[in-house]
């Protein structure tokens, strides 16, 4: 039976969060709810990145397609995350050398390039006002790690040409950042960071523009594949769509409607806050370059500079389906760790969202039935991955499987202990990590 548990636990029905993105969000008229049975050629559920991704490029190619997002488009993790917009897969070359070998590693790299490349094209192409700006400093939190982070650097710059990217030791990242919390990493010019409900609008308005049609507050309860062609969805309000193929595009938001990428994808509860506006002086003293940041920590901190100055600080999971009360004292201890300067500045905003984390923490593409794709548990790294999965799964719908296929031959083992032990053991392992962090 479906428990749209994470649908529904911490967050008004059909409405977004208090955020700072929902308060700066650009003016979009709601979509209808929809009010009778549908039929098309392609039914996407999720109105996040890939969902939109899948739809606006569905309908590029000329085919008939409805979105249902169970709230609002960008409602979910796409319109509540850090932001980043990051090189590479979530996992570094060199684990997935060993993982994939060393062709399909290539693979891998050269898709994720493409993922930053559509992102860009289409905030481009699509006249999206959504705050673009370069840059992402990988930070070590850890003198040991220091080494490894600039031996990652060359093999990147050697092997696979990707020269983007320096290695920035103490001294400099010291005045990068001013803090003295970081010993050391990487400098990556060729990602960037954004607004990420702004650019999820940005690709709401161009799937409309292209003939998607989009409801909103269309929860969906489950489907059905049966012996014909044609895919059965059924929603909470009674009405049905009958499709020829359906995208799945829900992520952290599963909850019980596919039990087949349940058991290989996770949802965990994330949080970030935003301090009051800075001004320039101390906004260029802690970011002085401008860039997003993500630090070495397993539970790691994640932060950057908005539009107008504000700290954008994200740190701290919970595991559970609901959030903490008072999400400003629960992340504020990360951000004072780091830049305890930062103490008497007040916090203007915070708020939380579910993403999908896999066990190797890639993200898990697979045909699950014939005419059903799926794309989810991009692990924190899916403002880029999740945009391109969606030109991957339309590709696919059109027979076009090259990419789908290399991503679908990484291997996602499924969570162990089932229903029943795997959250118990997920927060078991976190907790470790967590611990880990501090030595």
């Amino acid at each position: 039976m479906f428990h749209p548990a994470f649908l529904t636990a911490n967050d008004i029905p059909g409405s977004y969060p208090p955020s700072y993105y929902a308060a700066t969000a650009n003016p979009m008229a709601p979509f209808a709810a929809p009010e009778g049975d549908l039929t098309c050629d392609v039914v996407v559920i999720g109105g996040g990145y890939t969902g939109l991704s899948s739809a606006l490029h569905l309908a590029e190619r000329g085919y008939d397609v409805v979105l249902l997002e169970a709230h609002r488009v960008g409602w979910g993790a796409s319109g509540r995350n850090g932001g980043q917009v990051g090189s590479g897969q979530r996992r570094e070359q060199d684990d997935l050398e060993k993982m994939v070998g060393r062709d399909d590693a290539r693979s891998l790299w050269d898709i994720a390039e493409q993922s930053k490349d559509l992102v860009r094209s289409l905030i481009d192409h699509h006249d999206i006002a959504c705050d673009w700006k370069p840059g992402i400093l990988h930070a070590d939190h850890r003198a040991r790690m220091v080494a490894g982070s600039h031996a990652y650097c060359d093999k990147l710059r050697t092997d696979y040409g990707y020269d983007q990217i320096r290695a920035i030791d103490r001294d400099e990242i010291c005045q990068m950042l001013g803090t003295g919390f970081y010993h050391g990493g990487s400098l990556d010019m060729g990602a960037g960071h954004l607004h990420p409900l702004n650019f999820a609008l940005g690709l709401a308005q161009a799937a409309q523009k292209a003939g998607v049609r989009i409801y909103e507050n269309a929860m969906v309860t489950g489907y059905d594949n049966g012996p014909t062609v044609t895919v059965t969805v059924r929603l909470a309000g009674g009405q049905v769509v009958r499709a020829g193929f359906m995208i799945l595009g829900c992520n952290g938001y599963l909850d019980g409607l596919e039990d087949r990428v349940a058991r290989s994808v996770m949802p965990i509860n994330n949080f970030i806050i935003a301090t009051e506006p800075l001004g320039d002086d101390l906004a260029g003293e802690l970011i002085r370059d401008d860039v997003a940041v993500a630090d070495s920590k397993f539970v790691i901190n994640y932060y950057r500079l908005s539009a107008d100055k504000r700290m954008l600080f994200g740190g701290g999971e919970t595991y559970s389906y609901h959030f903490p009360k008072d999400i400003g004292s629960f992340v504020r201890p990360c951000m004072l760790e780091v830049y305890p300067q930062l103490r008497d500045v007040k916090i203007d905003y915070g708020w939380g969202g579910t993403l999908a984390i896999t066990m190797n923490r890639m993200p898990y593409f697979r045909r699950i039935k014939g005419n059903v794709l799926t794309a989810s548990g991009y692990s924190g790294h899916g403002v880029a991955m999740a945009t391109l999965a969606g030109q991957i799964m339309a590709d696919a719908v059109a027979g076009t499987m090259e990419r789908f296929d290399v991503m679908a031959r990484v291997p996602v083992p499924p969570f162990p202990g089932g229903k029943s032990l795997r959250y118990p053991l997920l927060v078991l392992a976190m907790m470790w990590f967590s611990l880990r962090d501090r030595l």
